[in-house]
C-alpha cells in the first residue's frame, strides 16, 4: 500500500512569507508550486523549485486564476481560449524554474476556485485540458475523485490522478465543503492524522453530517499556509508509516 503527500507551496509574494516551504518539503512527496497567477514571484518560485530539488520532491505546476488579490479563490468567468492560453503560460514559467534548478514539471494541478470550478465546470475544465495537451501529453492532473476535469483528461489520453484533502471537511456529497463556511478547515494534526490514515486503509472520510464518503485518491493535500502546516504533515507522515503505508510520489 501507498500514497503520495502533496502541498501547496511557493505562495509567498515580494515580503509577505506564507507558510514554511522548506519545512514542508522535507515532508512530502510532491510539491504543488504556485505559478505567479495567484501566488508567488520569480524568485520565490526558483527558491522553491531548488528546496524541492534538494530534497528529492517531485515538482508539480498549481496553475490557477490570475487573481493576486483573491489568492485565487475566487471563480472568474475567464473564457476557454484565454484559461487554456493562462495555464500555457504558467506551466512554461514553472518549467523554466524547475529546469534551472535542476528538475522539472510533472504534474498539474489546479488551486483554488480553479480546482473547484472544473469539478463541474465542463467548459473550464476542457481548458485546462487542452493547455495541458498542447504542453506535454506525459503531465498527469491531480484533481478531486469524479470530477469533470480528471474525466476529460482521462478521454483525452492524460493521465487522471485523485487527491484527498487531509485538512479540509468534505460534504456528504464528497466535495469539500466551502472555506467561507465554519469549519472547513480542519486545524487538528492529530485529528487530521488519524483521519488520513483511514482514508488511506479503509477509502472513506467522515463528512461534516457524521456519515462516511467514499474516497479513493492516489496523494493527499496538506496546504501549505494552513496554520500548523509543518506540524500536520509530521503527524501525517508518521502515522501511515506506523500502518504500514508507503509514502512515495506518484509522478516524476
Amino acid at each position: 500500500m501507498h500514497l503520495d503527500l502533496n502541498a501547496d507551496v511557493g505562495e509567498s509574494f515580494g515580503v509577505w512569507t506564507l507558510g514554511d516551504d522548506a519545512a514542508v518539503l522535507d515532508v512530502v512527496t510532491s510539491a504543488n508550486v504556485a505559478c505567479g497567477f495567484h501566488a508567488g514571484d520569480p524568485l520565490t518560485l526558483r527558491t522553491t523549485c531548488a528546496y524541492a530539488a534538494e530534497r528529492g520532491v517531485v515538482v508539480g505546476a498549481q496553475v490557477g486564476y490570475r487573481d493576486l488579490a483573491g489568492f485565487g479563490r475566487r471563480f472568474v468567468d475567464v473564457p476557454p481560449d484565454a484559461l487554456a492560453a493562462d495555464v500555457i503560460y504558467q506551466l512554461g514559467a514553472l518549467s523554466a524554474m524547475a529546469h534551472v534548478a535542476g528538475t522539472r514539471v510533472a504534474y498539474v494541478k489546479p488551486h483554488g476556485a480553479l480546482y473547484n470550478a472544473i469539478v463541474h465546470h465542463e467548459a473550464q475544465a476542457q481548458a485546462v485540458v487542452d493547455a495541458v495537451v498542447a504542453v506535454d501529453t506525459s503531465l498527469p492532473i491531480l484533481g478531486l475523485p469524479g470530477s469533470v476535469v480528471l474525466a476529460r483528461a482521462m478521454a483525452a489520453g492524460l493521465r487522471a490522478v485523485s487527491e484527498a484533502f487531509a485538512d479540509r471537511a468534505y460534504l456528504p456529497d464528497g466535495r469539500l465543503v466551502p472555506r467561507t463556511e465554519p469549519g472547513a478547515v480542519l486545524h487538528g494534526a492529530e485529528e487530521v492524522a488519524a483521519r488520513v490514515r483511514r482514508l488511506a486503509l479503509e477509502g472513506v472520510v467522515t463528512a461534516v453530517d457524521g456519515t462516511d464518503v467514499e474516497v479513493r485518491a492516489e496523494s493527499v493535500c496538506i496546504h501549505g499556509d494552513t496554520p500548523g502546516a509543518v506540524e500536520m504533515a509530521r503527524a501525517v507522515r508518521r502515522e501511515l508509516e506506523a500502518a504500514g503505508v508507503e509514502i512515495r510520489a506518484f509522478a516524476g
